[in-house]
């Protein structure tokens, strides 16, 4: 369905980094990287100073001359900009500078529609681009006088186009939003299967291009595609991680993060992000040799609080140190103000013993096993172990049941406090109180 109807350019394109108070110098080389992983063959850069935006065009309209003049003469036909325009100010400056016009939120949007392959991550990036252009689709229509009456039983006024558009648009919405739902239950009854089995979940997460799939990679001997560019990969994937003292652990790669990740894609995935949200332990993957660092680590813990993984436990896993003089594989124990760190080179096969070590002592650390026996009056409680899936195993008994509990204590401190048919408190019966 084409709700647009703009002309096909190609992809030669004009960057505008607009220059604020707050923007670092890392702005621009990654607004470049992010043209080039969309396509686009990038013919220079426009900077300007942006003190105030201005309401037609966000930049001054001195700079917007400039961008139709070097648009004029370097044959672009996409101008680029690091920045969020309204509606109003994309349409603007297309009519400005005769080309199509992109901000930050559409060049992302359009990476994530070229990266997702599998059927829920397209769903995904269709309900987030289509919410996105859902305010812009106004602008896309130059016959709005089109109307519908005119034949018997339809004269008088009609429904106009751009109110017909909306009208598809707001079905096709609701049609993803359906299908995402069920997707979602899916989703769901799985995470529930792995947690009757007291599986823990290890989730790596990270600033794009931080090195994550070939961590991945390394650590379950799998075949993830990871390249060395931004979003290589979108849709979630997991494997077994075998071989440590804690037992096996699910490990799952993820969508990486970058700066003002629009809200429409946090949104949309929802479901692939709670892989994040509702793990056990986080790696969170590192560029070590990114002079940026710090602030990617910042940008990447907003996007965590976002979606409600803030409290998720951390491991700092800092990557390619075989590009950094003077570093080498190490292991820096957990302190009062840090979380523990360790140092390693996924590519270069480094220090991924002691990532190993880091994970198996956490989820040992963490897990409580115990053994709790159940009377029949007690048949609500049990039930809601195994739903909150703590449950390793079961024996029936003559009385009741037998269970083996086996989780990590995060996931078993919220049940604590439940009663059970005898009015004893689970903490009590676990002697964990």
């Amino acid at each position: 369905m084409d709700f647009f109807h703009r002309a096909r350019g190609g992809e030669r394109a004009l960057l505008v980094q607009p220059v604020g108070a707050h923007t670092d110098d890392s702005a621009a080389a990654e607004f470049e990287e992010l043209a080039r992983s969309a396509g686009a063959s990038v013919l220079g850069v426009i900077t300007g100073r942006l003190d105030r935006p201005n309401p037609r065009f966000l930049i001054g309209t001195g700079k917007a001359d400039e961008i139709r003049d070097r648009v004029e003469a370097e044959g672009a036909d996409l101008v680029l900009i690091n920045a969020t325009l309204s509606p109003v100010q994309e349409r603007n400056l297309e009519s400005h500078c005769k080309c199509r016009v992109v901000d930050r939120t559409g060049l992302i949007l359009d990476i994530f529609a070229q990266r997702a392959r599998s059927h829920e991550g397209k769903l995904q990036v269709e309900l987030a681009q289509l919410k996105h252009l859902a305010t812009r689709l106004a602008g896309g229509w130059t016959h709005l006088e089109r109307q519908r009456g005119g034949a018997i039983g339809l004269r008088g006024p009609g429904e106009t186009q751009l109110e017909l558009d909306r009208r598809l648009l707001s079905e096709r919405v609701k049609m993803l939003e359906s299908r995402l739902e069920k997707v979602e239950v899916q989703r769901q009854q799985a995470k529930r299967r792995r947690e009757r089995q007291a599986v823990p979940v290890v989730t790596l997460a990270g600033y794009t291009n931080a090195g994550k799939s070939t961590l991945f990679n390394a650590l379950t001997e799998a075949d993830v595609y990871a390249a060395d560019q931004l979003f290589a990969t979108l849709d979630p994937t997991l494997r077994k991680l075998e071989g440590l003292n804690a037992g096996d652990v699910l490990l799952a790669d993820t969508v990486g993060f970058v700066r003002d990740l629009p809200h429409d894609l946090v949104v949309a995935f929802r479901s692939t992000l709670s892989e994040v949200r509702d793990a056990d332990l986080i790696l969170h993957v590192i560029d070590a040799s990114d002079p940026e660092r710090d602030a990617r680590i910042e940008q990447v813990n907003a996007v965590l609080a976002e979606i409600g993984a803030a409290d998720v436990p951390q491991i700092l896993v800092f990557n390619k140190i075989d590009l950094v003089d003077g570093l080498r594989a190490k292991r820096h124990r957990a302190s009062d103000d840090l979380p523990e760190r360790v140092l390693v080179s996924a590519m270069g096969n480094q220090g991924l013993p002691l990532l190993r070590a880091a994970i198996d002592d956490f989820l040992s650390g963490e897990r409580i096993k115990k053994q709790l026996k159940l009377t029949h009056s007690q048949a609500r409680l049990r039930a809601r172990l195994f739903d909150a899936g703590v449950v390793a195993h079961e024996t029936i008994t003559e009385t009741g049941w037998t269970l083996k509990i086996e989780a990590p204590k995060a996931r078993l401190t919220p049940l604590l406090g439940l009663a059970d048919g005898d009015g004893i408190w689970l903490g009590k019966a676990l002697k964990l109180d």
